[in-house]
């Protein structure tokens, strides 16, 4: 089921970002030959004016095949070459380039603001402090550690944390770093009272000693949960501007990730990939749809920032392309182009292969 609501997210952002291209395209007058729902092998194909629509069997998002976006001789000097996308104004070819990033975070804005205004947790800590001085915290299990103490005992992720007691010591709704700190003598009973489906259940864990850590644990994942009431338009306006705050904590990370000191290592370990996300989307979808909602938000966040990094074959490097002509007061060549964005396609698919790799050994 966690892979189907996966596909389900990738196929929805990726074509919300290619929709962006698509239409913006068309606006301006570009021949667009082809949108594409999924990757090919092609199931069937649908012919409407100048664009084919085409479903295909891969469900792993989708494309479109912009006239004169790849440059050739037909593009530049073909019959149709006013309708080309290399021979538009550059403000023009930029504006269809940028219209996949807006598109993601137009979407972003769109599903913070619903779960603002659900009054449902959200899945970023990039919230406006003057919402957030608003709004209620919650500790909520993310994940049990399989056959670990916490697991054993029957607790899931998903349990929102109501209290932790031992003989010793008690804490009522407590803190992140109060739940964390709370007890630490291995073989010691904590008897936990957690909220799952809206009911009140409580059970009792054994704490083990884990060398690794060099203390007792009892296996289980924490996060936190914000939420508050807020009506539509706060709802909008917080929405849109918890998607400013995490676009400027996006591109940070990234900043600090081509650092190359500690923090660029912490930032490249927290790097998932599509079997990472297949996994985190089942714990999100655990807590609720509003959590799953702003966890999409994010996702398209990111799509957004990365998309926008000055990379061959990536929305960012065509538009430095574009600054580059502009500069230099002519077209670069068209094979010259065409042959970096191939080569640029590769490394990205490599990477992506490196980290689904290092994904699956974190699962074994």
């Amino acid at each position: 089921m966690n892979i189907i609501i996966f596909f389900i997210i990738l196929l929805v952002l990726v074509l919300i970002h290619e929709a962006g291209h698509f239409f913006t395209a068309r606006y301006f007058g570009i021949r667009v030959d082809e949108f594409g729902f999924g990757f090919p092998p092609k199931i069937f194909s649908i012919k409407r004016g100048e664009t084919e629509y085409s479903f295909n069997l891969l469900p792993i998002g989708g494309f479109v095949r912009i006239f004169g976006e790849s440059p050739d001789e037909e593009s530049i000097n073909g019959k149709d070459a006013d309708k080309s996308l290399i021979n538009k104004p550059k403000y023009q070819q930029a504006l269809v380039l940028f219209a996949g990033v807006f598109a993601n975070f137009i979407l972003a804005s769109i599903l913070f603001s619903i779960v603002f205004f659900m009054g449902s947790p959200l899945a970023t800590d990039s919230i406006p402090l003057t919402a957030k001085t608003n709004m209620n915290e919650k500790l909520v299990v993310l994940s049990t550690l399989k056959d670990g103490p916490a697991d054993k005992a029957g607790l899931k992720a998903g349990d929102i944390i109501l209290g932790a007691e031992t003989e010793e010591e008690k804490l009522i709704k407590p803190s992140f770093e109060e739940f964390i700190n709370f007890s630490n003598k291995p073989g010691e009973v904590i008897q936990i009272s957690f909220l799952r489906n809206n009911k009140e259940n409580s059970l009792t864990v054994i704490q083990e000693k884990n060398i690794s850590l060099g203390r007792a644990f009892i296996g289980i994942s924490p996060g936190v949960l914000i939420s508050g009431e807020f009506s539509l338009l706060q709802s909008i306006k917080y929405g849109f501007e918890t998607s400013v705050l995490t676009a400027k904590d996006t591109i940070y990370s990234f900043a600090k990730l081509f650092g190359g000191n500690e923090e660029a290592k912490k930032v490249a370990d927290s790097v998932i990939g599509p079997v990472g996300l297949v996994k985190v989307t089942g714990i999100v979808s655990d807590i609720g749809i509003g959590y799953l909602l702003s966890f999409m938000a994010l996702i398209s966040i990111s799509l957004a920032v990365i998309n926008l990094l000055p990379f061959p074959a990536l929305d960012g490097g065509r538009l430095f392309f574009l600054i580059i002509e502009k500069i230099k007061g002519s077209r670069i060549n068209p094979k010259i182009a065409n042959s970096i964005n191939s080569i640029g396609f590769i490394i990205l698919i490599l990477l992506m292969l490196v980290v689904t790799y290092k994904d699956i050994l974190q699962l074994i």
